[in-house]
């Protein structure tokens, strides 16, 4: 049996059939949460973000565009609550408090691990613009067209944003010795 499509769910959501709505979420809660959590870094966050995304979503069904796929809106609604939460946050924290060191899991080569903590150390250290366009396009694959959906800009400004955001990357991860032959 094939899948229903997104904007049959979405349909049949606003139809009265919550049933299709939790389709949609077991559909990408994972792909959502996860790049909830490149943005802020704290797995509880992400899930509260993640939630919060979804309920969202539910709650404004009915101003979604079927011309669009159900996966970019979701992905706009959620890392709009990122940067809402990061803006949030600055303001609450105090300066000074340490990032919080990520686990290392056990079956994970140690220099690997090393390597991409470095280089998820650097993305966070990116200003949130560019981390959004940095975790959109190569962690979450949205392609340029999607990516300008979800930010709301043209595929142009896409582009030269997240060739900046890449640039800016490749200095954070030059100057922690991590270079594109590692």
């Amino acid at each position: 049996m094939t899948e229903p499509e997104d904007s049959s769910l979405v349909s049949s959501c606003l139809k009265g059939n919550a049933g299709a709505f939790e389709i949609l979420v077991e559909r990408y809660q994972r792909q959502i949460f996860n790049a909830a959590l490149r943005m802020v870094k704290d797995y509880d966050d992400a899930r509260d973000l993640t939630q919060t995304a979804f309920v969202k979503a539910y709650e404004r069904l009915e101003s979604f565009d079927p011309r669009h796929k159900f996966f970019s809106w979701i992905y706009r609604i959620v890392i709009n609550e990122a940067i809402n939460f990061l803006k949030w946050r600055r303001q609450h924290e105090a300066l000074n408090s340490g990032i919080a060191e990520a686990t290392e899991r056990p079956d994970v080569d140690i220099e690997n691990g090393e390597r991409t903590e470095m280089v998820q150390e650097a993305i966070y250290q990116l200003r949130v613009e560019q981390r959004v366009l940095i975790v959109l396009r190569h962690f979450a694959e949205l392609s340029y067209r999607e990516l300008a959906y979800v930010l709301e800009v043209p595929e142009k400004t896409v582009k030269s944003r997240l060739y900046a955001a890449r640039q800016a990357l490749c200095v954070l991860l030059e100057e922690k010795g991590v270079t594109a032959s590692d």
